[in-house]
C-alpha cells in the first residue's frame, strides 16, 4: 500500500513510518523538517512540507492509497488550528485525488470520562484542569477536526489515545468503539493500532479508542517523564 504520513517526524510519526515500512509499506513522511527526519529505506520518500500549506498538502497526497495523520501539537492558552485547518487540507486533496482511507489520531480528552482506576485525584482535579483549561484551545481545535472528517465520505477513522509514553516494542493493546476504560497509550501500540485500522473494514467511519494495559506509568510517573518533559 502506498501511504502518506502527516506529522511523520513526531514520536507516534517515526513509529507508525518505520512500523508501515516493516511491513512491506511505501511511505511518502511529510514533515516541515525532513533535514531531521532519521529513517532511510528504498520504499521511503521524505518530503519537506507544512499541512497548512494546500498545495503541498495536495502533492503529498496525489497517487496514494491511504493517508495517516499523527499532527501534535502542544497544550497553550493561544488558539490552535493545525488539527482542524490540516485535516481541512488533506480531505480536500483525498478528494482531488480520489483516495479514500484516512486515519487520524485525535485524544481520549475530546470526550473526557472518569477512569475507574482514576480515583479522586485524577478524576476530580487534574482531568478537569487538563481538558477544561490547560488544553481547553488543543481539545476545541480536535474536535473541530472531528467534526469535519465525520461530515466527508471519506473511509475515515478518528483514533484516540489516552496518555502517551514511552514502551519499547508493541503490546497486546485494546481497540474499541467508543470510550476505553484506560489512562494510558504506548506510542507504539498507538502507531500499531493505525496501521492495523487502514486494512479492517470493521473501524471504517468509526471512532475508536486504543489503551495500553500492561507496563502501564503510575500518573506521577507519567506526569515527570512525559508531561514535565515537553516544557
Amino acid at each position: 500500500m502506498r501511504i502518506t504520513v502527516f506529522g511523520a517526524n513526531g514520536p507516534t510519526g517515526r513509529l507508525l513510518t518505520g512500523r508501515a515500512l516493516a511491513f512491506g509499506h511505501e511511505v511518502t513522511a511529510v514533515t516541515r523538517q525532513p533535514e531531521s527526519f532519521p529513517l532511510h529505506h528504498d520504499r521511503l520518500d521524505v518530503v519537506g512540507a507544512d499541512v497548512l500549506d494546500p498545495a503541498a498538502v495536495d502533492a503529498a497526497v496525489a497517487q496514494r492509497d491511504a493517508v495517516l495523520s499523527t499532527l501534535g501539537v502542544p497544550a497553550g492558552k493561544e488558539p490552535i488550528s493545525t488539527y482542524s485547518s490540516g485535516a481541512a487540507n488533506i480531505v480536500a486533496a483525498m478528494q482531488r485525488h480520489r483516495v479514500r482511507r484516512l486515519a487520524v489520531v485525535s485524544s481520549s480528552g475530546v470526550d473526557p470520562h472518569p477512569y475507574t482506576d482514576g480515583g479522586i485525584l485524577f478524576n476530580h482535579l487534574l482531568l478537569p484542569y487538563v481538558t477544561r483549561v490547560l488544553g481547553k484551545t488543543l481539545y476545541e481545535d480536535m474536535r473541530q477536526m472531528e467534526t469535519l472528517i465525520r461530515a466527508t465520505d471519506l473511509d475515515w477513522t478518528i483514533v484516540r489515545p489516552s496518555g502517551l509514553y514511552h514502551l519499547p516494542s508493541v503490546t497486546d493493546y485494546t481497540l474499541v468503539e467508543g470510550h476505553a476504560d484506560g489512562r494510558f497509550t504506548a506510542r507504539a501500540d498507538l502507531a500499531a493500532s493505525l496501521l492495523a485500522v487502514l486494512d479492517d473494514r470493521r473501524y471504517v467511519r468509526r471512532t475508536v479508542s486504543v489503551i495500553t494495559t500492561v507496563e502501564n506509568p503510575t500518573l506521577f510517573q507519567w506526569i515527570r517523564r512525559e508531561a514535565l518533559a515537553k516544557r
